[in-house]
């Protein structure tokens, strides 16, 4: 006799942790999205999302790569986002976009890679602009982004240009945009050249490691998304017309490229687990239902 789906996973939660599935090798399976209303579930980096929605392809404006992964599936304001920072894109002077990964599916653990882009709402842009957008699925799979900074970290380097600062403050300016991850050497310059008059928007471009070949943009929890947790804000977005191009951005290019000597008599930081360890008692009740939906 078949067990039903919803059955069977409870089942599994049933085990102990060590014996259970783990939850990536769970959603990196289903090829398909859930029929279910469209809902970002959980945290960026530990949850699910029922009802998402495939990028096409191509569009007039952009075009999405690495289909092998099959990471084209975002929430519809996801969606929605990326056509419409595409047309944005050929305002500035670009063809349109390159767009890397959004998420699986249903959302939910990767099975390689990122420990975010769980819940729908991340997208990965890439710095390439568009040479054209006509690539066939080979070529999406074999041509490679440009990094935007030099190998020391510390600065940008020759592929960097004025476009790309225009299209990442269309993309910050955008009400949909929690924040942006950029390389810190990327935010440093654009604090550099920022227009004083207007500065407001730099608070949502953020340093983050792993960086300088895309930026990812970070979209809010959508309306009604009762599920959805939001972003925990830092100080320096609590404080009043802050824009991050303070002290505090220079850390990066200190202490994190040559951090200070740990005294031995410091404790260890404990190891955080990656969700790719996770099972799926680890994440939210909702996805139970995520994973077993037709």
């Amino acid at each position: 006799m078949r067990i039903p789906a919803l059955a069977l996973i409870l089942s599994l939660l049933a085990l102990p942790a060590q014996a259970q599935a783990l939850a990536n090798q769970l959603f990196g399976a289903k090829p398909m999205p859930s029929l279910q209303t469209p809902e970002a579930i959980g945290s960026y980096a530990n949850g699910c999302a029922a009802g998402l929605v495939r990028l096409p392809e191509t569009g007039p404006t952009w075009q999405a790569m690495r289909l092998s992964r099959n990471r084209n599936w975002g929430h519809p304001d996801a969606i929605a986002y990326v056509q419409d920072l595409s047309r944005d894109a050929t305002q500035i002077g670009w063809k349109g976009l390159y767009i890397g990964d959004i998420s699986q599916p249903r959302g939910g653990p990767m099975t390689s890679g990122h420990a975010s882009h769980q819940i729908g709402l991340d997208i990965d842009i890439w710095m390439l602009p568009p040479p054209r957008l006509n690539l066939s699925r080979a070529e999406r799979e074999s041509l490679s982004s440009i990094s935007v900074r030099t190998e020391d970290q510390r600065s940008i380097n020759g592929n960097w240009t004025p476009a790309h600062h225009e299209l990442m403050k269309q993309a910050a300016l955008d009400p949909r945009v929690d924040r942006i991850f950029v390389a810190a050497a990327v935010k440093i310059e654009m604090c550099r050249t920022a227009t004083r008059a207007d500065t407001a928007w730099l608070q949502k471009i953020r340093p983050a490691v792993g960086h300088n070949y895309h930026f990812h943009v970070r979209l809010k929890c959508p309306r009604g998304n009762r599920h959805c947790v939001t972003q925990t804000p830092t100080v320096s977005e609590l404080s009043n017309g802050g824009n991050g191009c303070d002290e505090t951005l220079q850390w990066w290019v200190t202490d994190f490229l040559n951090p200070p000597r740990r005294e031995r008599t410091e404790p260890a930081v404990p190891r955080r687990r990656h969700p790719r360890e996770f099972t799926m008692a680890d994440l939210p009740a909702q996805c139970q239902r995520v994973l077993a939906s037709q």
